[in-house]
């Protein structure tokens, strides 16, 4: 399927060349809004309900904050999306793709039939703040640092033991310090906003990275 891209700068999902950005048309059946404003680009699709599909790039927000709703019948050919990056670290070959309960059925598919065929893997999901990774993953890393604040154990013996116990490939702590604490304060305080959920609340030390931020881009 042909689609084109409009990219307003300053998007998270897509840094660096991939064949995603390879494979856009000057026009196609399909549009993509890219970047920090993909958002405030939907007004200027042209022929917006002719497409088979157009999906947002979102950050934090949910789509309905672009696409509005209304008594839970929202829903059209737009849909967002978001790939899934841990703060500055290389972003992974997941992506989010966000429906309301109206969206069509064929907007889906050929979103991921363009996704897909990019290399990228696609999993759906309705449009709540935080969508699936950050709603599930957000409160162990909280937990880890509570536990290192604690005295627990130390930060290495914590990423040792969930390492070699669990098998994950890196310990929260060290993927943390690595993509920046002050991104999962910032993820972390929009989730506890939306919920209300303690275990949603920024630690402590991710609160000390965020107010520490400025001075190490100084």
């Amino acid at each position: 399927m042909k689609y084109s891209i409009i990219d307003t700068g300053n998007g998270r999902s897509f840094p660096a060349p991939h064949a995603l950005l390879d494979g856009k048309s000057a026009e196609g059946e399909l549009v993509i809004l890219l970047g920090a404003t993909a958002g405030q680009a939907l007004p200027t699709v042209a022929d917006a309900d002719k497409k088979a599909a157009i999906l947002i790039e979102l950050g934090n927000e949910c789509l309905g904050v672009h696409t509005g709703e209304s008594r839970g019948n929202e829903g059209s050919n737009v849909l967002g999306f978001n790939r899934f990056r841990l703060g500055d670290g290389e972003p992974s070959n997941l992506i989010e793709l966000v429906l309301q309960p109206n969206t069509a059925k064929a907007a889906i598919a050929a979103a991921k039939e363009v996704f897909e065929a990019a290399g990228l893997k696609v999993a759906v999901c309705f449009d709540f703040q935080g969508r699936i990774i950050d709603r599930l993953v957000r409160p162990y890393y909280n937990a880890a640092l509570r536990r290192l604040d604690e005295g627990l154990a130390s930060a290495d013996d914590m990423d040792l033991t969930l390492r070699l116990g669990l098998g994950y490939p890196e310990g929260p702590i060290s993927l943390l310090e690595r993509t920046g604490l002050e991104h999962h304060f910032d993820v972390t305080s929009g989730l506890f906003d939306a919920y209300g959920e303690s275990p949603y609340a920024p630690a402590r030390r991710a609160r000390v990275a965020k107010a520490r931020a400025p001075d190490r881009k100084a």
